[in-house]
């Protein structure tokens, strides 16, 4: 349950390979206007699309937060290379190697990804993004499949919407924290068209 007085916090899960930019970057641009922080893996491909189009977007409140993850080398915890991606602004660094098909695992970031969000919400992912899906139902967080005309190779949760615009997205996300919590999504203009 979210506190009130708190900015809300939207974790986006998404592939590590493939970017989804048309449905990554107007997802971070609206949750920049919405006001809320974003949360993200920290990595590249879909997690970096939404943490640039977010960072990028002005006005915005929240900022781009990173839950990172480690590798272990000699007995040693360190950084893995490529994390954080450019537009993280608040990076936690974790000794936490596992993801992908182990990302239920007590050793993965993922618990902290979901357990820190209030909403999640899922872009076109493999088995990582899968098993953030599942722990947000384990943890009983609303999320919401953000997959436009994509398709993933798993089975979606039957208690988990699959939304194919951004519209449903912020319907459900600005249902999920609460009545007036979230500014509205509204399409931008498009290049040259006046503005009323």
């Amino acid at each position: 349950m979210m506190q009130s007085g708190r900015r809300p916090v939207v974790g986006v899960m998404g592939s590590s390979s493939l970017p989804h930019a048309d449905l990554a970057e107007p997802l971070g641009r609206w949750l920049a206007r919405a006001g809320v922080h974003l949360l993200t893996g920290g990595g590249v491909a879909a997690m970096e699309a939404v943490s640039r189009a977010f960072a990028e977007t002005s006005p915005r409140e929240g900022v781009v937060i990173g839950v990172l993850p480690a590798d272990l080398q000699n007995g040693d915890t360190v950084p893995r290379p490529g994390y954080p991606n450019p537009a993280v602004e608040i990076a936690i660094f974790t000794h936490l190697p596992l993801s992908g098909i182990s990302g239920t695992d007590l050793r993965s970031r993922n618990h902290i990804n979901v357990l820190s969000s209030d909403v999640i919400v899922a872009l076109p992912g493999g088995e990582g993004t899968q098993s953030e899906v599942e722990l947000a139902v384990r943890y009983r967080k609303p999320v919401v499949a953000f997959f436009g005309p994509y398709d993933v190779a798993w089975a979606v949760p039957a208690s988990v919407p699959v939304a194919r615009s951004l519209d449903e997205v912020a319907s459900f996300v600005s249902a999920a924290l609460g009545a007036g919590r979230l500014a509205p999504w509204r399409e931008p203009p498009t290049a040259g068209a006046a503005t009323l």
